[in-house]
Parts: structure tokens; sequence; C-alpha cells
């Protein structure tokens, strides 16, 4: 009789241990790296003034206290995460908005995007997976236009659209279509000819095949196409916020660049991150339960 390993010795707590080991290793080598320097240095007036503009204390620098960078130290870093998220959704005008604003906005337009072009690759999917002739009729401008970047449409969308919002849905639309439509053609055209053969031989109808047969044999192709698409437009979506402004988590980076708040600029890094990786984790639990065993 077989006997189950206790818990702590299992691969999955073995991974979360050296995970664990890995985040206090980069913790310790970032604790370290701003750690302040012991030397004291002079500042002039006009530097005493520079940084009281700057919203520094000019006793810090004299004294080293600034560690001889401005990277923010591991205590700063904490402040500025309680204080973001002590209120998120504070709302004080155009450029001062909380964090979980600028994520409804650009969830929002993710979502928008993401969804409208899932409504077009995945029956356009199906159709070039089930012939040959539509797949050949339309390879050539499948070919032409996936490598054009998502961004480079952005210029030709704000003149035409006139809208930077409608415009930051068309980049996530473009981007999300190819590896849905891809991923989606190429899960039914490799679907198991003897179950074609059986569904033709009971005389089911196409629409029928396509909904019984074809589309759960393809599904797991299908989500990994979703999964990807998700990536590529979470990650466009920032640098298309970058270029348009007003609002979401790309704008925000970059109004916090502007007014040199490094330690909110990582922080919104550290959230972009981690919100793409709770995304690719909910598809991948999708894809793993639409996933069969041959």
């Amino acid at each position: 009789m077989s006997r189950s390993l206790p818990w702590w010795r299992g691969e999955r707590a073995k991974s979360t241990v050296l995970s664990v080991l890995i985040l206090a290793v980069l913790l310790g080598i970032w604790h370290v790296a701003t750690l302040p320097k012991v030397s004291t240095v002079t500042l002039t007036p006009e530097r005493i003034e520079y940084l009281k503009l700057m919203g520094k204390d000019p006793a810090a620098e004299a004294s080293g206290g600034s560690g001889g960078s401005s990277f923010p130290t591991l205590h700063q870093m904490g402040e500025v995460i309680a204080q973001n998220l002590s209120d998120p959704f504070y709302d004080n005008g155009p450029n001062d908005k909380g964090i979980g604003i600028q994520l409804a906005h650009s969830l929002g337009r993710v979502g928008l995007g993401y969804l409208i072009a899932a409504a077009i690759a995945i029956p356009l999917g199906f159709l070039i997976g089930m012939s040959p002739l539509v797949y050949r009729a339309l390879d050539p401008f499948i070919q032409v236009l996936k490598p054009i970047s998502p961004l480079a449409w952005m210029p030709l969308a704000l003149y035409t659209i006139k809208d930077s919002a409608i415009s930051g849905i068309f980049v996530i639309f473009i981007c999300s279509i190819w590896p849905m439509l891809i991923n989606t053609a190429f899960g039914v055209a490799s679907v198991r000819k003897e179950w074609l053969n059986v569904a033709r031989t009971l005389e089911v109808s196409k629409w029928r095949t396509a909904i019984e047969v074809i589309l759960p044999a393809a599904a797991p192709t299908i989500l990994t196409g979703m999964r990807i698409s998700m990536g590529i437009a979470w990650l466009v979506i920032v640098a298309a916020e970058m270029l348009v402004g007003g609002t979401g988590i790309g704008y925000f980076v970059w109004n916090e660049w502007n007014n040199l708040s490094l330690p909110n600029v990582i922080f919104a890094i550290l959230t972009i991150g981690v919100v793409g990786m709770v995304l690719d984790a909910a598809f991948g639990r999708l894809q793993k339960a639409v996933s069969y065993v041959d």
C-alpha cells in the first residue's frame, strides 16, 4: 500500500520554497544596493533650493541619506504600495486618479478590443480551417498584416477614428486577432479525419458537426491562441496608453515619470506584472479544463 508524501516534500511545495528564496535574494540585493552612504556632502544654497523644489530633504542628502542614488529603498516602496492600495479608487481630477480607476480603464479597453477580436477571429478561423479554398484565398492577407506592429496602426487609427479611447481599443483588436485566428484555423484543420468520417456516416449536419465534434476537439488549441492574444493585448495597452494619454495604467506610468516619482513608476510596473500573471493564470485554468487525454 503506497503512502502519499508529506506536503512539504511535494514538488509544488519545493517550487514554492525555491520561489520564496529567489524573491528573498532579489530583495536582499535591492536592499544592499540602496543602503545610504556614510559620507557627508556640503551643499550649496542653490543645491539646497533645488532639492526643496524636488521634494527632497536637504539634510538627508547632505548626510548621505539618499544613498548616492535616487532609486527607492524597500522602505520607501513599502510606503508607496501602502499609500496606493489604501485608497485605489480616489479621483482628484484628470491627472490624479487611483490605481484602481486606472486599471479599470485599461482592463475595459483590453476586454472590449479582445472580445471584438474573438467574435471575428474564432468564426473566421473555423471557416479557414474547414475550407482549403478560403485558406488559400486569405493566407496572403494574413501573412502581410500579421507582422505589423500594433502600435504602427495607432497614427492611422487616430487620424480616421479621431478618438483616443476608441483608437486604443482598435489597437487591442488588431493585436489580438492574429493568434486567435491562426490557432483556431490550425486546431480545426487538425481534427482527426476519423471523427469527421464518423459524423458523415451518421449524416450529422455540418453545423452540428462543427459544434459537437470540431469545437471540443479544437478547444485546447483555440484557448492557446486566446491565451497568447490576452498576453499580447495586456502588453500593448500599456504602450498605447502612453501614446494616447488620458487614463489607464500606461498613462499612469508615463504621468508618474513626468512627475519624477520613480517609486510610483516601479509600483505601476509591479501592478502590470501581477495583473498579467492573474490573466494568464485564468486562461491557463480554462485551457486545462477543456484539455483531454487521448
